[in-house]
């Protein structure tokens, strides 16, 4: 018997998000174990900064600029530029509020982003991988919320529980074709968008209470469960939730 192996090398890989914070941390774990990145975000100029930080590094990677949440140009681009035997759909949103005083427009924003874009994107790669008659693993970034609940997150964990669903039909959908069909789902990750609601001591102090381990989840603790997923050594594994929640959802 023999360990399946966690490299990468010779593969594509596709990171929505990719410019910072989870979609960043999935980008260079992924070009760490050989993959080649193509990293899409909005932004050209944070693309190119996430680029030459994985080109430095040693790695392979390549900047799309693309908006996930239009339809069109993700199918333009998606096949263009693939097919991808990896996808980690880590662009994503959260607009915190109670139900009565969310606002349709912060309704619509965060469903397009969180559920569409992902399902726009996932059809993409799919079909891609479908034609060329090759495996693959497809990762959505869903959240510890996607299992449970949480206050003010009444929008958040509708998007995210609807994820855990589309991943667990489209494992058997395409299950027979050798392509899997996974979620992550992290706890409370210390980024540069996050770390300032972590100054709010009465936040953190919730936040660390919930997390069996103790600490904020940082970047690093993603990464590892980001190769996993993708590679020969999570072969059998399709149509599953993998928490990266400090034992959150435990309790």
């Amino acid at each position: 018997m023999k360990t399946p192996s966690f490299r990468l090398d010779g593969r594509r890989a596709l990171v929505t998000g990719g410019s910072r914070g989870i979609g960043l941390a999935a980008a260079h774990a992924l070009a760490q174990a050989g993959a080649h990145v193509v990293i899409a975000a909005r932004s050209q100029a944070e693309l190119a900064q996430a680029c030459l930080a994985i080109e430095r590094e040693g790695g392979h990677a390549q900047a799309l600029c693309l908006d996930v949440t239009d339809a069109g140009a993700v199918a333009t681009s998606v096949e263009a530029l693939g097919p991808f035997q990896i996808l980690v759909n880590s662009a994503g949103m959260n607009r915190p509020a109670l139900l009565s005083d969310t606002l349709d427009a912060d309704l619509d924003a965060v469903l397009d982003l969180n559920v569409k874009a992902a399902f726009y994107v996932t059809r993409a790669v799919a079909a891609g991988l479908q034609r060329a008659g090759l495996a693959g693993s497809l990762i959505q970034v869903s959240s510890q919320m996607g299992h449970v609940g949480g206050p003010r997150r009444t929008v958040y964990c509708a998007t995210k529980h609807a994820l855990e669903g589309f991943t667990k039909a489209l494992a058997w959908e395409l299950g027979a074709c050798g392509i899997r069909v996974n979620t992550l789902c992290p706890t409370f990750i210390e980024t540069d968008m996050t770390r300032p609601m972590f100054k709010d001591e009465v936040f953190r102090d919730y936040v660390t209470s919930r997390i069996a381990l103790g600490r904020i989840g940082q970047l690093e603790d993603i990464m590892g469960a980001v190769v996993f997923l993708a590679s020969d050594a999570s072969s059998m594994v399709t149509g599953s939730a993998l928490m990266v929640d400090g034992g959150w959802t435990a309790a």
